[in-house]
């Protein structure tokens, strides 16, 4: 078990932050994992538990214990994909592929790990985590012991779970097992995947051409965290009614949208944004990417408060414009 104190979490968040905790713990079993449970029973500090930091936004030191996992490792069972926690989300859906297993495609090149796909229900191009996982292998913090949780029991939404609400603070992921396919059904109606499938030429992809388009077309629009410090799409894409979404319609012709049910529609923040001029704009040091609006970025030694004031400024915006609220994805501390 990985256990310092003082702790720089630079190396631990994709905005390239360099905030502290008091100390910082790292799991690399299930034992380890029940070892730190019963630390933040014992401790009086509060804790906040992450994954790769590629969701999280660090606005100050933080006067606590930071958690993560460290569990490596994968197998099949059946139909089944076993993975650790601690394991790169991307580099099992890459593994998924070469095994034969699919359904998780469309997930390709989302950043973070095993155990904040469970957590986050994280989601791309028609496809979301909740699709997939059958079951969460976790440890209660508060008596220490394991335990088993169904997909039905996570209460799973639009970038939700129970593990961001009454959850929260309450269990250690050690595995996710996610429910896959050995025939390959490919999720090919969601943004420009086909055109991009078309200028390839490729009618009918197979599993490693379709992961290779969707990681193309991230890359296009997405920027390198190592470059240019960000956590992806910064804002949840927000779900309106039907009334709403159609008199909006009748005042922006050609208004993109996703269908959710017969009254809910779904609209692109990054729309949004881009059409209240934010796109390519800084604040500071604090930017919107200028080929993905959806994507606030660390221009160069930003603060955390920087990209915080930043994200506030757009949902003033947005507000006024459209009265629609959208709210951020990515966590903040």
């Amino acid at each position: 078990m990985k256990d310092f104190r003082k702790y720089s979490l630079l190396p631990h968040n994709t905005f390239g932050i360099d905030a502290r905790c008091s100390r910082f713990l790292e799991y690399e079993s299930d034992d380890e994992a029940i070892a730190v449970a019963d630390v933040l029973r014992r401790s009086q500090q509060p804790f906040i538990i992450i994954g790769a930091g590629s969701n999280l936004l660090l606005t100050q030191d933080f006067d606590g214990i930071v958690v993560r996992s460290g569990i490596k490792g994968y197998h099949f069972d059946g139909n089944r994909m076993v993975c650790g926690s601690g394991e790169t989300f991307d580099d099992m859906v890459a593994a998924s592929i070469r095994a034969g297993y699919y359904g998780m495609e469309n997930l390709s090149l989302i950043p973070g790990d095993v155990g904040a796909s469970a957590v986050q229900n994280i989601g791309a191009y028609g496809v979301e985590a909740k699709d997939v996982i059958v079951r969460v292998d976790a440890v209660e913090i508060a008596t220490g012991k394991t335990c088993a949780i169904d997909n039905a029991s996570c209460q799973y939404a639009y970038r939700q779970s129970r593990f961001k609400q009454d959850w929260k603070n309450k269990y250690l992921i050690t595995r996710v097992t996610y429910g896959l396919s050995r025939t390959f059904m490919p999720h090919l109606d969601y943004g420009n995947i086909r055109a991009e499938l078309e200028r390839k030429g490729v009618a009918e992809p197979d599993a490693q051409q379709l992961r290779d388009v969707i990681i193309d077309i991230r890359n296009a629009k997405l920027p390198d965290p190592k470059v240019m410090g960000n956590a992806g799409s910064f804002f949840m894409n927000p779900i309106v009614s039907r009334e709403q979404y159609e008199s909006l319609a009748a005042q922006y012709e050609g208004m993109p949208h996703y269908e959710v049910d017969a009254a809910r529609v779904k609209i692109p923040a990054g729309w949004m944004i881009d059409q209240c001029g934010w796109k390519g704009k800084s604040m500071g040091r604090a930017g919107v990417h200028d080929k993905q609006a959806l994507v606030l970025v660390n221009r160069g030694g930003a603060k955390g408060q920087e990209i915080v004031d930043l994200c506030n400024a757009i949902r003033k915006d947005v507000k006024e414009t459209f009265d629609i609220d959208i709210h951020p994805e990515v966590i903040i501390i």
